[in-house]
């Protein structure tokens, strides 16, 4: 069952709302190729979250609280130029899995926004689609929010902004929805295994 939840990002609620449950940024560390390292890491500080009850540390730096800043700037620019009704959200939680969008749009959209420095911004331009780094977040959004286009809008003050509809890839989805299973499934037997640490010894 799919919740909307709003609220800001990054306030305790938000924190709450995505702990512990794999969410759309980083869907593409849990569908890489083999058992690696991040996807891993990335498990364990999941079951730290659900055994705990407490929110791994994030990490920002500059760059991110600057990108925080343009973000709102980028989404001004992206309503008056697409005429677009933007509502934001906090969070969308679908079962076991979560997504942060920027902003839900219309009915039909949302909008997920990156900001890029000049050098990046000007290479998107140049290749003028979604970058492949961003699809299983985009086609994650997608798929959680139950919506059926997801504009990914890249910005940079004093240069274009580019902006790529995507549409909803059935079979990619199908496959993203296979591995964020597995992944649950494995997380899930972590948490029991963690649980039980030490009981057989004891027995």
């Amino acid at each position: 069952m799919m919740q909307v939840f709003i609220f800001e990002q990054g306030e305790d609620e938000w924190f709450q709302a995505r702990l512990g449950i794999p969410t759309a940024s980083k869907f593409a560390t849990v569908m890489a190729k083999g058992e690696g390292k991040t996807r891993s890491e990335y498990m364990r500080k999941l079951a730290g979250e659900i055994i705990t009850g407490e929110v791994a540390e994030g990490f920002t730096n500059g760059h991110m609280e600057r990108g925080k800043v343009m973000e709102d700037e980028a989404r001004e620019t992206y309503a008056f130029i697409e005429s677009a009704e933007i509502v934001r959200v906090g969070f969308i939680r679908n079962g076991n899995k979560g997504a942060s969008p920027d902003s839900l749009v219309g009915t039909n959209g949302g909008l997920e926004i990156k900001t890029a420095l000049p050098h990046i911004q000007i290479d998107r331009l140049e290749r003028n689609r979604l970058p492949p780094e961003h699809v299983a977040q985009v086609q994650g959004n997608l798929w959680l929010s139950e919506r059926e286009w997801w504009d990914f809008v890249s910005y940079w003050p004093r240069l274009p902004m580019l902006t790529v509809r995507v549409y909803r890839d059935e079979d990619y989805i199908k496959n993203m929805a296979g591995e964020i299973d597995r992944f649950n499934d494995e997380l899930a037997a972590l948490v029991e295994r963690i649980r039980h640490y030490g009981e057989r010894e004891a027995a």
